[in-house]
Formats: C-alpha cells, structure tokens, sequence
C-alpha cells in the first residue's frame, strides 16, 4: 500500500515542478514574436497563380481546367446540362459504366463498406486485396502484385523504398512526376536520358553505373503527354549488359498494347518476367482509383514490409479493389475491346494527318495529341472546341516545354468513327482560324501586361 502511496505523491511532484517550469518557459518568452509567419498569399507560388488567372481575364481566356461533369465520362458526358464527346477521360475499355462493375461495386459495399478504415497490415485486409493482386500478377505473368492507394503514392512510395543514396536512377526525360518525386524522396542520384533513345541511355550508364550500389531505369510503356511507345527489346538489351533494373509505368498501355491488351510485354512477345518492376495504375483501364507494383514474390515482399506508402497508409478501399479487379476480367475476357480501341486510335490518328494536325511521336493508340505550340493558343482551342460540343484538355507549360503545347486526345473503344471525324475536322477548323489570327503568346498586349508587374515582385525581389 505504502508502495502505491509513495507512486502517487511522485506523480503530484512531478506534476507540480512540470507547471513551475511551464511558469518558468512563459516568462522567458519575448514580449514581441522573433518573426511573423508568412501569408500565404505573399509567397511567389501564390503570385504565380494570380498571374495566370489575371493575364487570363484581361486577356478573355476562360480556363479549361476544373470542367466539372454531370456524370459518368466516357466517349461522352455531360457538363451543365450540355451533351459532349469527350475526349479527356482515361476509361479506355469502357469499363467505368460497365454493369458488371458497378452491380460488384455495389454488392462490395453492402458487405465493407466504404473505407478499409486502416492499414492493411493493422486491420484494413480484406479478401478482395488479394484477389486483385492475383489478378495483376496473372495478366503481367509474375509471381506477385501490391496494390497502393494511389497511382502517384506507387511510384513515390516504391522507387523510394527500393534506391537510395548510394544508387543510380536513370530515367526517359518524359517521364512521369510522380517518378520524379520518387527519385527526389529517395535522395539517390538523378540522371536523365534523351526520349526513347537507347544509344544516349547506354552513354549514360557506361559513364556512371559502375559508381553506385545500384541503378534503375524508369521508362513509360505508352507515354502519356506523347503517346508513343518505349522501345523494350533495346531497354532489354542493355539490361542484358548492365545489370540494371527496369522500371516499366504501364498506367496508359495496359488494356491498350498487345493482342489482349495485356500491355508492352505482350506488344513485344516478350517475356514479362524479364522486365524486373511492373507498375501501373488502377484509373484507366481498370476503371477504379490506386495502383500497383507487379514482379517477383521478393520484390511484393519488400514493398508491403518496407515502403512507407503502403505500410503507413490505409488499405485501398473495398469497393475500389473489387472495381478494379472486375476491370481486369473484363480487360482478359474480352479481347475485343482492345482491338476497337486500336482502331479508333489509328482512325483518329489518320484523320488528324489528313486534315493537316501535328500528331508528334503518337502511334495512335490510347493518347493522341494535336500540337498547337503556344500555350495560350492551346487553352483557346480547347474552349473554342467545348463550344463545338468536344471536351478535349490543353497540355501547356510547365507540363511541357513553351512551344509544344497540345491538345491531348484520349481515345476510348466506345468512341464512333462518326465522333472522331466530327472532332478532328472541328479542331482543324478552330486552330486554323487561331492561326490566321495570330492568336497567341505573341499577340498579347504588352501595356496590359505590364499591368500584372507589380504581381510579379515579392518579398525577396521588391
């Protein structure tokens, strides 16, 4: 009893002395702050923003972003209680409205639920997360798959947990962000190479491999800004040589490339197990949200064990993974939507060449762009076109470099040859007129601009 009394008065002490030196803290703060916070609103990101939205209002430039849709966006949607063939959404096999997904996804959420409600490996498991991941490793033809929250967090949280700073990535000067923020997270070392060019890849790698512990190379299977497709005989090739990894994002091939759709391995005939990561996103094709990681049982392992953004993060939810994993029985059951897709790809891609629009790199599959050059000339077409009842997204700086701003065009196997020609003939129409007007970055009225000066000084420049 004395025991528990001596360990209660030690508590009172403790408490006691732990407010006299709260007292003692407070008073020796200073009367005035060392420094005030600074407003979000002075910082030059903010400024930045403020710019853009200003120049677009004197300049009567409606933005394009943000177009929010009535419903479900396929071939078409509806925006305002407007009709229009869409070309900006990524459900490529046309899979997001399919009845089987949505009669599973419900059936999902009568027995889990929304929300996993915590990480998977505390209590967020839930049968479908591995009927999913079996799923994936099924259409690559690996042994395992890991499943994240989010297509961006995937990349992020992988190549973060797998280099470091005694490693080497590598990576196609196109690639994707969020791969970007992987490297930078991981604090290994950066080297770029030129698009799709095996040659200046190897220069790269007979200079500096040999220097780190390890070396990755991060390449896109379809290219999501240009829509052309990596060369992975030659990739494998230097990897024969190299004895690097491989990293494939198959986010924009999967259900794209390949007799089956099953993406660039099968485009090739090649084995898939000889490209050593596999990743992707559940968006597309799969008709859901997240992504994955696909390869050997070693590399799920280290992945589900080591890489914060999935240990530390909730499990995908319930009714997305069955979504997803609906999407991907659709995807192996029904071959032909992959082969309309391709037809509309290439049907759009001739009619954009007929009618005089730059197509760039695109093989004409998934992403089909139309080269415009100036951003501000891309962002009036796409509002011009939304008159015309087409929904088709500008790419602009700093997405790409000043000059070869786009309008991208996504195809989806539920597009008719009817919608393509009527869309390209309009965009051929809008941006010749743009053209002949010289509207543009070029044309802009510089007294107006200089109006938004003062915006650009801040705190650090003024």
């Amino acid at each position: 009893m004395g025991g528990k009394k001596d360990f209660l008065e030690q508590m009172r002490q403790a408490k006691e002395a732990s407010g006299r030196n709260r007292s003692a803290r407070l008073n020796r703060q200073p009367k005035q702050p060392l420094r005030e916070p600074v407003s979000f609103d002075k910082l030059p990101e903010y400024q930045r923003v403020t710019v853009q939205r200003k120049a677009g209002e004197m300049i009567g430039v409606d933005n394009p972003f943000y177009r929010s849709h009535d419903r479900a966006a396929g071939a078409t949607t509806a925006m305002g209680g407007k009709e229009f063939i869409n070309f900006a959404s990524y459900d490529y096999l046309g899979t997001n409205t399919d009845p089987k997904v949505t009669e599973n996804a419900k059936a999902a959420i009568d027995r889990y639920g929304i929300s996993a409600s915590a990480s998977r490996l505390v209590a967020g498991e839930r049968p479908v997360h591995a009927a999913l991941e079996e799923k994936l490793a099924e259409v690559y033809g690996v042994d395992a798959a890991v499943c994240f929250v989010s297509g961006y967090l995937t990349n992020v949280a992988a190549i973060s947990c797998l280099v470091g700073p005694q490693d080497l990535v590598v990576h196609d000067e196109f690639i994707h962000n969020s791969a970007l923020a992987g490297i930078k997270l991981s604090g290994a070392t950066r080297r770029l190479f030129r698009h799709n060019d095996v040659e200046n890849l190897e220069t790269v790698l007979r200079t500096l491999s040999s220097d780190f512990r390890r070396v990755l190379v991060i390449v896109e299977g379809v290219y999501s800004m240009d829509g052309d497709i990596a060369d992975l005989p030659g990739l494998l090739e230097l990897r024969s040589r190299y004895g690097f990894w491989l990293m494939v994002d198959e986010a924009h091939a999967l259900g794209v490339l390949g007799k089956t759709g099953r993406g660039t391995f099968e485009h090739f005939d090649i084995d898939p197990k000889s490209v050593d990561i596999w990743m992707g996103t559940l968006s597309k094709t799969s008709s859901s949200c997240g992504g994955y990681i696909a390869g050997s049982q070693a590399l799920a392992d280290i992945l589900k064990a080591e890489a914060g953004g999935f240990v530390y993060s909730v499990g995908l939810a319930p009714v997305l993974a069955t979504a997803a994993k609906t999407g991907l029985d659709i995807l192996t059951s029904e071959p032909e939507r992959t082969e309309k897709l391709k037809q509309n790809g290439a049907f759009f891609k001739k009619c954009a060449e007929e009618a005089g629009l730059d197509t760039g790199l695109s093989v004409g599959v998934s992403v089909v762009p139309v080269l415009v050059g100036d951003s501000l000339r891309s962002v009036q077409l796409s509002n011009e076109l939304l008159e015309d009842g087409i929904n088709a997204l500008p790419i602009i700086h700093p997405a790409v470099p000043e000059g070869l701003a786009r309008l991208r065009f996504f195809i989806t196997c539920n597009h008719t040859e009817e919608q393509i020609r009527y869309a390209v003939q309009a965009t051929a129409k809008r941006l010749k007129a743009l053209q002949e007007r010289n509207f543009g970055l070029a044309s802009l009225d510089m007294e107006k601009m200089m109006q938004l000066s003062p915006m650009l000084q801040t705190p650090d420049n003024s």
